[in-house]
C-alpha cells in the first residue's frame, strides 16, 4: 500500500455542502425520518449564503486592489504621483483583511452546523422505533442460569470489589480461566479474519480532538468518552476511531482498495448499565477488548462489502454456537454516523431475550469527508473513500453469552472452537 499524501486539509463536514445549495429537501426529509429538528437545514443554508456573498466580496475587492496597482505601476512609469491611488490601495488592504477575517468566521460558523447533521440514511433502513428481525440462527431455550457475576465470584474467576476500590464501579479484575478465555476469543476472531486477508492492527489508545470528531457524533465526547486531563487526547471508545483516522488527509491508490483492517484493543466508555444485571456483570463495562473489522473502499463497493463484514461476524459467533439473530436498526435508532447499521443479538436465556453483542455500519463517505481521505490514481480525478465497520468480537459480552448459554450446574462449558487456544481445556 502507497497512499500518496494529500495537501493537508482542515477537517471538512459530514455531508457535501452542495446537498443542501442543490437538494435541500433530500436532508430534511431524512431529518424527519430521524425524528429530528429540520431547522438546520435553512440554518445552513443562510449560513453559507453569506458566506459566498463575503466571498465575493473578497474576490471584488482583490481585483480593485490589483487595478489599483497597475494603475500606481502605469503612474509611476511616467513620472507622475500616485499618492491617490497608494492611499485607495491601503484601504483595499484593510477592507480585504476585514473581509478575510469574516469569511473565516462565517465558515466556521457554518462548518459548526453541518457537523451536526447526521449522515444520509439508506433506503432500507425501516422508519420508526422498531428495529426489524430480518434472521436467526439456532435454538433459544428457556432454562434457569444462575447470574454470570456471582457464578464467576463464586468460582473466584473475577474480582468486581477489589476493582472498585482502585477504579470504580464497571470495572473487574478478570482471573485465570476466565482472563484466558478473553485471551482465547480475541486470539480465535484475529486468526479467523487475518485468514481472509485483513491486515491485524493494534491501533494507539488516546487520538486528540480534532481527529475524534472526523470519526463519531459531537455528544459522545460528553457522554462516552473519557478525556485525558490537561491533554488533548481521549481515550478510544473502539480501534474503529483510530482506524478510520489512519489515513486522515492521506489519498489512497485506487488500485489498494479495498483495505480490510482488523483492530484488536482494549476500549474505554463512560456508559455502564443503570440496572444490577448490567453494573455488577460482564455486559456493559468500562474497560472492554474488541477485536474489530475495518474497511476502506470505493462507493460502488459498499453495499457488497457491508454484508460481507456481517457474514462474518455471523460465522464468528456461529462457531461458538451461540444461538443470535439479526436486526436492521431503524431510523429512530441508528445513530449519527452510519448510512445501515445491523447488530447481532445473541439468545440471553436468564433474561430470556436477545442482547446486543455486535454491530455493523456502512457509514459511506461520511467520515471520509471530514478526515479528508480521498482516494484516485496518481495524477488522476480524487474521490472519497467509503468506510465500513463490524464488531469482530466483543470479549466481555460474547463470555456473558457463553456462560449463561453453556452452563450447566456450576460448570461452563467451552466451545469447541476455543478449545486450541484454552490450552485443551473443555470447561471450567
Amino acid at each position: 500500500m502507497n497512499p500518496f499524501k494529500a495537501r493537508k486539509r482542515k477537517i471538512k463536514s459530514m455531508l457535501d455542502i452542495n446537498i443542501f445549495r442543490e437538494q435541500p429537501e433530500l436532508v430534511t426529509k431524512d431529518l424527519e425520518k430521524r425524528g429530528k429538528p429540520t431547522k438546520l437545514v435553512n440554518q445552513i443554508i443562510k449560513k453559507d449564503k453569506t458566506w459566498r456573498d463575503t466571498l465575493k466580496k473578497v474576490e471584488n475587492a482583490r481585483h480593485q486592489k490589483n487595478m489599483a496597482s497597475r494603475q500606481i505601476g502605469e503612474l509611476k512609469k511616467t513620472g507622475k504621483t500616485a499618492t491617490k491611488q497608494i492611499k485607495e490601495m491601503q484601504h483595499l488592504d484593510k477592507q480585504m483583511q476585514e473581509l478575510e477575517q469574516r469569511v473565516k468566521q462565517q465558515k466556521k460558523e457554518r462548518d459548526t452546523l453541518l457537523m451536526q447533521v447526521p449522515n444520509l440514511l439508506d433506503a432500507s433502513v425501516p422508519e420508526g422505533q422498531e428495529n426489524i428481525q430480518i434472521k436467526t440462527w439456532g435454538k433459544t431455550e428457556k432454562k434457569n442460569v444462575k447470574n454470570h457475576g456471582e457464578l464467576l465470584e463464586k468460582k473466584d474467576l473475577i474480582d468486581f470489589t477489589q476493582a472498585a476500590k482502585i477504579a470504580g464501579s464497571g470495572f473487574a479484575f478478570l482471573k485465570g480461566d476466565l482472563a484466558l478465555l478473553d485471551l482465547a476469543l480475541q486470539r480465535y476472531a484475529i486468526d479467523f479474519l487475518t485468514k481472509k486477508d485483513y491486515t491485524l492492527i493494534q491501533p494507539p489508545l488516546f487520538m486528540n480532538l480534532q481527529t475524534y470528531q472526523g470519526v463519531t457524533d459531537l455528544a459522545d465526547f460528553q457522554d462516552v468518552m473519557y478525556k485525558i486531563q490537561e491533554e488533548d487526547s481521549y481515550l478510544i471508545a473502539t480501534s474503529e476511531h483510530p482506524l478510520a483516522a489512519m489515513h486522515m488527509n492521506n489519498v489512497l491508490n485506487e488500485k489498494d482498495l479495498p483495505i480490510k483492517l482488523c483492530g484488536v484493543s482494549p476500549c474505554f466508555r463512560k456508559e455502564v448499565g443503570r440496572h444490577g444485571i448490567d453494573t455488577r456483570g460482564l455486559f456493559r463495562m468500562h474497560q472492554f477488548n474488541k477485536v474489530e473489522q475495518f474497511i476502506f473502499c470505493k462507493p460502488e463497493e459498499n453495499t457488497a462489502l457491508h454484508e460481507d463484514l456481517l457474514a462474518n461476524t455471523e460465522q464468528l459467533h456461529k462457531e461458538l454456537g451461540l444461538p443470535y439473530r439479526i436486526v436492521n436498526i431503524c431510523t429512530g435508532d441508528i445513530g449519527t454516523v452510519a448510512a445501515k447499521k445491523y447488530d447481532l443479538e445473541a439468545w440471553s436465556p436468564r433474561q430470556e431475550k436477545y442482547i446486543e453483542l455486535a454491530s455493523c455500519s456502512n457509514c459511506t463517505d461520511y467520515q471520509a469527508r471530514r478526515l479528508n481521505i480521498r482516494y484516485g490514481k496518481y495524477g488522476g480525478e480524487k474521490a472519497f473513500v467509503h468506510t465500513l465497520n463490524s464488531t469482530g468480537i466483543a470479549t466481555s459480552r460474547v463470555m456473558l453469552a457463553i456462560i449463561e448459554n453453556f452452563q450447566n450446574e456450576d460448570t461452563i462449558k467451552i466451545p469447541k472452537v476455543l478449545w486450541p487456544y484454552m490450552n485443551g481445556k473443555k470447561e471450567f
